[in-house]
């Protein structure tokens, strides 16, 4: 009977423990806000600010339309392998999470021949891989280069 009860409440003490920590990791993870122009701070056209994001695992990045014509959305083969995609909608803000680490490229799809495309490094992830500015047409492989020497560089 005594070794029940000391069970019961080492389970007891356990749950309290475990629901005590969930919130302490949940409050760990930050949001970041990148914003999507016509013109950024530095007067380049067509640009997300800022363009490159280094972020924990678990963040979340909000796209905000702050200008109108514009999404934000992954490029499909600048992604770390088996992470998900995400695809938002013109003049319409979009909340991604990251769950794994590793090199995000992503692009505003009208504007991306223009230059308009964007970094993000989720965790401690080595260099990104010279080969994501391939994916990209235009003057956003020439903008995608500038932001993996970013990248590189820290």
């Amino acid at each position: 009977m005594m070794e029940s009860l000391m069970m019961t409440r080492f389970r007891t003490a356990s749950a309290a423990a475990a629901i005590t920590i969930v919130p302490i990791f949940a409050a760990q993870a930050a949001d970041h806000q990148v914003i999507m122009l016509n013109k950024d701070s530095e007067g380049r056209a067509m640009q997300f600010e800022p363009a490159f994001l280094k972020v924990a695992v678990g963040d979340t990045v909000t796209f905000i339309a702050t200008d109108k014509t514009h999404n934000s959305e992954s490029i499909a083969k600048a992604l770390p392998a088996g992470a998900t995609g995400w695809k938002g909608k013109i003049n319409e803000e979009v909340s991604v999470t990251f769950e794994m680490e590793g090199f995000y490229a992503y692009k505003c799809l009208p504007h991306v021949g223009m230059g308009m495309v964007g970094l993000i490094q989720v965790g401690d992830a080595g260099a990104p891989d010279a080969a994501i500015a391939a994916s990209v047409p235009g003057k956003g492989k020439i903008r995608m280069a500038e932001l993996i020497a970013q990248a590189q560089g820290q």
